[in-house]
């Protein structure tokens, strides 16, 4: 085993997405958590579609792919919150209309740039080909960031996240938080592009806190639980796209659709067992 694992490490490009594995679990493990205790998985999704926008423009104009991704989402993510808190859109209405139109934008500036239209096959399923060493320095220094965000401000998050209301009232600045956490979803959603892909992305923030929500209803353990269990379906789906040489977007959320059915399975077991425990 230990050999197989050297061997696997002597191609950058699998260190490069051990790296990014890891580090891309920490950060959706702990804005994926907040995203699920929020409900904003459709926010998720449409934040999502609509960086697809920015990397067509980012072709267009010959950038880096991923800046025009990260812009374009962040802006998306505002909007949602600009439309929905000043111009009383309903916030699902003003996240279909993002949704659509980034993906508009992409298809149109993709198809409008000169020579062959860009291969953007890796930023719609994954591929672990296409993971950097820049992605991993940006993911870095996301998860600092954020690390270090959510440890100073945790009992203020976790007001946020089951009842703004309340935190309203604990004098917390409720759309300030609201900015700089839709933020994270956005640079966490951009930066694991290139790994899972924009069609299959959404599952790796709302699947790992689902299943440590089986076991737990602590929002600290959730965050804590969601990491490990991401980078245990991450790994595994990199192993799964390597060997069998399909996109690693498909082959990690595969390796999470599994372990969630394991955690289903274990939890009925257990409350059976409690329950015919109780009626002895």
């Amino acid at each position: 085993m230990q050999n197989i694992i050297s061997a696997l490490f002597q191609y950058q490009f699998i260190a490069n997405a051990f790296w990014a594995a890891l580090l891309i679990s920490v950060a959706a493990g702990l804005i994926g958590s907040y995203v699920v205790a929020r409900r904003l998985v459709f926010l998720s999704g449409g934040i999502t579609h609509a960086s697809f926008g920015g990397i067509g423009i980012a072709y267009y104009l010959g950038l880096n792919p991923i800046l025009g991704a990260a812009v374009f989402a962040v802006l998306s993510a505002f909007g949602v919150e600009a439309l929905s808190q000043k111009m009383d859109v309903r916030e699902d209405s003003a996240i279909g209309m993002l949704w659509s139109v980034g993906m508009a934008f992409g298809i149109f500036f993709v198809y409008l740039t000169p020579g062959y239209s860009p291969n953007l096959m890796s930023f719609l399923f994954g591929s672990i080909l296409t993971v950097t060493s820049q992605d991993i320095l940006m993911l870095l220094a996301l998860n600092v960031v954020m690390v270090i965000f959510f440890i100073l401000f945790y009992r203020a998050i976790l007001y946020l996240a089951f009842d703004e209301g309340f935190a309203k009232t604990q004098g917390v600045p409720v759309r300030t938080f609201s900015y700089i956490l839709k933020g994270f979803i956005a640079l966490t959603i951009v930066l694991s592009i290139r790994m899972v892909g924009i069609i299959l992305l959404i599952s790796l923030l709302t699947i790992p806190p689902t299943i440590a929500n089986i076991f737990t209803k602590k929002f600290n353990h959730i965050m804590i639980i969601s990491i490990l269990i991401g980078f245990v379906g991450a790994l595994i789906g990199l192993i799964m796209s390597f060997g069998m040489n399909v996109p690693s977007g498909a082959t990690i959320i595969i390796a999470l659709v599994g372990m969630f059915a394991i955690a289903k399975l274990i939890s009925y077991i257990f409350v059976k067992v409690k329950r015919n425990a109780l009626s002895v």
